[in-house]
């Protein structure tokens, strides 16, 4: 049993990384959230998955560490209370009671269990197979990132407007905890996400923020709650 068990991990990964390459040259990108903690035993295959799309030019892969972990022994230098918030957020929303790590949110409205690579598969082919509502895009002018987007077509009502940076990769040798012993390799590490304002839709989107330092950055559009996402650009 045990190496039919093997064979299936390695037949699933192999699967996964293909499915990903004919999946990533479409565009627009899809927003993939990843809620992890260094503290989770569970997590560690999730981060290695999102460690994967982050490759990916058709996805935004983003890691928001949650801070509810932190008190069983070692305490994550990534989490922020803002992500568990976040987390809630979305939970409220899809009406769930509870909120758990690893968890991938995909979109904006797709829950999924961030260790299970078919599953996130099948929700990114979902997502990209929808025609986009609208034109974004993100650019570097200075210290400043210059938004530019068409109306949404159909309108979508209010929409938020954030600036997403993040750290691309860093590496952390884990002492306690769960995964005591451990060193972990993580990616696109979110260190900030600033709501920018609201959007009606109604007429072109164009909008100057100052973005100092060299810190990669998002642009997502997406409606309120939080809500789905109607679209994400990099900033370039």
């Amino acid at each position: 049993m045990a190496l039919k068990s093997g064979m299936k991990k390695l037949l699933g990964a192999a699967f996964f990384c293909a499915a990903l390459t004919g999946a990533a040259a479409a565009e627009p990108p899809v927003v993939v959230e990843l809620y992890t903690s260094q503290g989770c035993s569970s997590c560690p295959p999730a981060d290695e998955i999102l460690a994967r799309l982050a490759k990916k030019p058709g996805v935004i892969a983003l890691a928001l560490h949650v801070d509810y972990w932190d008190y069983i022994g070692w305490k994550d230098a990534f989490a922020r209370p803002e992500h568990t918030k976040r987390q809630k957020a979305y939970a409220a929303k899809a009406g769930a009671r509870t909120i758990y790590t690893p968890q991938m949110v995909i979109g904006g409205i797709d829950h999924v269990v961030g260790a299970r690579p078919m599953d996130v598969v099948d929700l990114l082919g979902i997502h990209k197979a929808r025609p986009p509502v609208m034109q974004l895009t993100a650019r570097r002018v200075g210290e400043d990132v210059q938004i530019d987007g068409t109306p949404p077509v159909p309108a979508q009502g209010a929409l938020l407007v954030q600036l997403v940076r993040y750290a691309p990769e860093q590496t952390v040798a884990i002492e306690r905890g769960e995964n005591a012993g451990l060193t972990m390799s993580y990616a696109n590490i979110v260190r900030d996400w600033q709501v920018l304002g609201e959007w009606d839709g109604s007429a072109a989107l164009e909008m100057r923020v100052a973005a100092p330092g060299e810190a990669p950055a998002v642009v997502i559009v997406q409606k309120p709650g939080p809500g789905a996402i109607v679209a994400a650009a990099r900033v370039k």
